[in-house]
């Protein structure tokens, strides 16, 4: 299964920490696609897969709507994008996805974590190299769905691995086929799930139970930051039944 699977095992484990925290991302990134594409879901694709993402992630419909009322909003100051890479201890990458309203602010809070944990923050760009940008597709399982022929029917599109869950088939393809995936998705009527984009490491490294207790630490402060979005690493997943 490579990388993907071991990247969704490790996510399946984790399930972003609590639901206050994937609300609150959420919510930001329903802001930025309608800013970005406008509030009507039927001529904004991103918008209409983070609704089904938040209906699955059990987001309260007031959530989304207030989500988008405030990327409506003449007074809302919107979010930029940003993405801060560095190197925390034992040489581990990470990479720091953000979505904030004063960039100061975010790289002043950023760079303190890293240097408070021993890591230290690197230049725009320097640490891209090290990870592949995927799109994360979740579409319902359909009675007598061939998997053969889904992943044959999907490469076209920019499908490069596919893997059963339950009752879903989980997608993974290039971030930049992310929108022909979804257009192709819906025009064929298949029911998406959710979706989300990641960053998998093209390579990773081992690190002891006592480094991989320090490293985390970093991550959890990181990650516990209003502003950061997503984190990514290239340490090496838990194997099961380390302590």
């Amino acid at each position: 299964m490579g990388r993907a699977f071991e990247y969704r095992k490790a996510r399946k484990m984790k399930r972003w920490g609590n639901m206050a925290r994937v609300f609150t991302k959420l919510g930001k990134e329903i802001t930025i696609a309608v800013k970005a594409g406008g509030p009507d879901p039927e001529t904004n694709p991103r918008l209409r897969v983070l609704i089904q993402t938040a209906k699955k992630e059990n987001m309260p419909k007031e959530n989304v709507e207030r989500a988008i009322k405030k990327a409506s909003s003449k007074d809302f100051t919107d979010y930029k994008e940003m993405n801060y890479e560095g190197y925390g201890p034992y040489g581990i990458a990470i990479f720091v996805e953000t979505a904030t309203d004063n960039t100061t602010r975010t790289v002043a809070n950023v760079r303190s974590y890293f240097n408070k944990a021993g890591g230290s923050l690197g230049t725009s760009g320097s640490l891209e190299f090290l990870f592949e940008h995927k799109c994360i597709f979740h579409i319902a399982k359909q009675e007598g769905m061939d998997i053969e022929e889904l992943e044959l029917e999907l490469i076209d599109y920019g499908v490069d691995e596919l893997e059963e869950d339950d009752n879903e088939i989980i997608l993974y393809g290039e971030f930049s086929s992310n929108a022909a995936i979804q257009s192709h998705l819906e025009e064929a009527g298949y029911e998406i799930t959710s979706a989300e984009f990641v960053r998998l490491p093209n390579d990773t490294k081992e690190v002891t139970p006592e480094q991989r207790e320090q490293l985390q630490k970093l991550i959890d402060k990181l990650e516990e930051d209003e502003d950061v979005q997503n984190v990514f690493t290239n340490m090496k997943e838990e194997e099961e039944g380390e302590e």
